[in-house]
């Protein structure tokens, strides 16, 4: 019994640990994202609708994949 438990735990912590590492990934990339972005826009102005645009696009695709990592780990600490 006792070492159903402890399995359980460790399996509850290693996919909060896989869930802050995905957290911590999209935060990183948001902000380069977001940095190159208004640095393209610094260098030239009068594409900022263009960048902006792919500058949303990417964003959104990081949101998605970190989301996505995020479920995996909680569907995983679930299975045990």
């Amino acid at each position: 019994m006792s070492n159903v438990l402890t399995n359980a735990a460790f399996a509850f912590l290693s996919s909060g640990i896989g869930a802050g590492l995905a957290i911590i990934g999209v935060g990183v990339g948001l902000g380069l994202v977001g940095g190159h972005a208004m640095e393209g826009i610094a260098r030239q102005p009068s594409s900022m609708g263009d960048i902006r645009t792919s500058m949303l696009i990417a964003a959104a695709l990081v949101e998605g994949a970190g989301l996505f990592a995020v479920v995996v780990c909680m569907l995983l600490a679930l299975k045990t």
